[in-house]
């Protein structure tokens, strides 16, 4: 009998020193570092080129594949993260810390884990598709960044899909939207 427990126990030892040690193996592999954005790299949201526009942009690593999606603003990666399919995956965030680059040309050797980052939302400076969320390292550089032009500081866990909706640029969506609904109930109404 002592033998079977024996036996046992070390089985059980080299199972969870093996689970251990693939985990920590897994845990390493998980977190790629960014990349370059490249001539010719286009947004995964909207397709744009993403080379030549200013404000931070954004990298998503998918925690399985580790394919990179490149964002031509910090805007569209987190349109596209707080998708329904997106919201629960672990997946490796970066954005570019803009109290360490240039606004109009940042430069890919200031990104940074984009869930470790503070973010000024609704500022007056415009990224690739209008407005975007600045992004910064520390949260001094975010506030300092807002009290030269304005916004709310954010932490990423506090960012929801209505401080994607806010400013002109989607105003002038729903304009167009509400313009076309117009339209429509106009043709419908002449018929």
């Amino acid at each position: 009998m002592n033998r079977n427990k024996l036996a046992w126990l070390l089985a059980a030892l080299a199972v969870l020193t093996l689970t251990a040690c693939s985990g920590e193996k897994e845990q390493i592999a998980a977190r790629p570092e960014p990349v370059r954005f490249e001539s010719g790299d286009e947004c995964h949201v909207c397709g744009m080129i993403i080379e030549g526009f200013p404000g931070p942009k954004g990298q998503a690593f998918t925690e399985k594949d580790q394919h990179v999606r490149k964002f031509c603003s910090t805007r569209d990666m987190f349109a596209w993260l707080l998708q329904p399919e997106n919201v629960n995956r672990n997946h490796t965030l970066y954005v570019h810390d803009m109290a360490q680059t240039d606004w109009q040309n940042p430069n890919d050797t200031a990104l940074i884990d984009a869930r470790d980052a503070y973010y000024v939302v609704g500022s007056d400076r415009k990224g690739a598709m209008g407005p975007t969320l600045a992004s910064f390292a520390t949260e001094d550089a975010a506030h300092g960044f807002m009290m030269e032009y304005g916004g709310e500081v954010l932490k990423y866990s506090e960012i929801t899909m209505e401080h994607l909706n806010t400013g002109a640029a989607m105003g002038e969506m729903s304009e167009m939207q509400d313009m076309g609904e117009a339209e429509t109930e106009t043709s419908e109404h002449s018929m």
